[in-house]
């Protein structure tokens, strides 16, 4: 069994310690350093290199959103940050994505909760169910600026199957519901997803998705 080694950035003592037991109770999961800020967060990335980051975001000295910016830039940088709020899609949470994070969750999430979320985000998955995650990275893309050229240019690596695939992953489809769709094996759909990925340098599905975005190959409220 891999073990999922987890680093937890937040600067209530409370928090961090309530969410060590959850997750080391799990067989799967490791909680391998705790952090009290953005900088002691970037820092211990570096020395433990972490799997998954829990980071939230109203910290001092170095507030989470820069501190997932600097966690996830460095080329091959491979860490997934799961960002932690009390605001449900407030827009913390989109510059959060913006700055490099795979997903968010609410602080009052269940223990169960939790630990599925880490899974999910250390494997690369989307986080959220497909609705909820169309409808947050809509809002996203809405309240963000206007599409980024040197992304657009980006798009060109893409085969014309690639994009397509690429406009469904933003719109929130698994695996599956893409395979179904375009009449191919799931595994298909998986290696199609798998080269956005690499071709794109994105680390996981919700980056692709706001990548899709950000570029205008998907709009809010559909393609």
């Amino acid at each position: 069994m891999t073990t999922i080694r987890v680093l937890i950035a937040d600067d209530q003592v409370m928090v961090r310690q309530g969410f060590t037991v959850l997750l080391d109770a799990e067989p799967d999961i490791e909680v391998v350093g705790q952090a009290v800020d953005g900088l002691d967060a970037v820092t211990k990335v570096a020395e433990l290199g972490p799997d998954v980051v829990l980071m939230d975001v109203r910290m001092p000295r170095l507030d989470g959103i820069e501190a997932t910016r600097r966690v996830t830039s460095p080329p091959g940088a491979q860490v997934k940050v799961l960002i932690l709020t009390t605001f449900d899609l407030d827009d913390y949470v989109y510059e959060a994505l913006r700055a490099g994070a795979s997903g968010f969750l609410l602080k009052d999430a269940s223990a169960e909760e939790l630990a599925q979320a880490v899974r999910v985000v250390a494997a690369g998955d989307a986080l959220l169910a497909p609705n909820v995650t169309k409808r947050l990275i809509a809002e996203f893309s809405r309240v963000t600026a206007a599409p980024r050229a040197p992304l657009k240019e980006r798009v060109g690596v893409l085969t014309e199957r690639e994009t397509e695939v690429l406009s469904l992953v933003a719109q929130g489809l698994s695996n599956a519901e893409i395979a179904r769709l375009l009449v191919v094996a799931e595994q298909t759909a998986k290696t199609h997803v798998s080269r956005i990925l690499a071709k794109l340098g994105v680390r996981d599905r919700t980056q692709a998705a706001v990548f899709a975005y950000e570029t205008g190959l998907v709009r809010p409220g559909g393609c």
